[in-house]
């Protein structure tokens, strides 16, 4: 999935992306370390994966952050 970098903070590599449909959801340093990254700045286009939780994969959770964390997030390229 793809979004757009929103917000970073460099002392906790955590902070949010925007989807393609303006939903904020946020990532922990968790997701930063798997993608690898050393720095992200807002306004660049990320790859995402992101978990949904147990018990909302029937669509409930669709199109809104709810249910949703990002396991992963690094660089979109082309």
């Amino acid at each position: 999935m793809q979004a757009t970098a929103y917000t970073y903070d460099d002392a906790t590599r955590s902070g949010s992306v925007l989807l393609d449909d303006g939903t904020p959801l946020p990532f922990d340093a968790a997701a930063f370390d798997a993608g690898g990254l050393r720095l992200l700045r807002p306004g660049q286009r990320v790859r995402i994966e992101v978990e949904t939780a147990a018990g909302t994969g029937d669509g409930a959770a669709e199109g809104r952050a709810e249910g949703r964390r990002i396991v992963l997030i690094t660089l979109q390229t082309l």
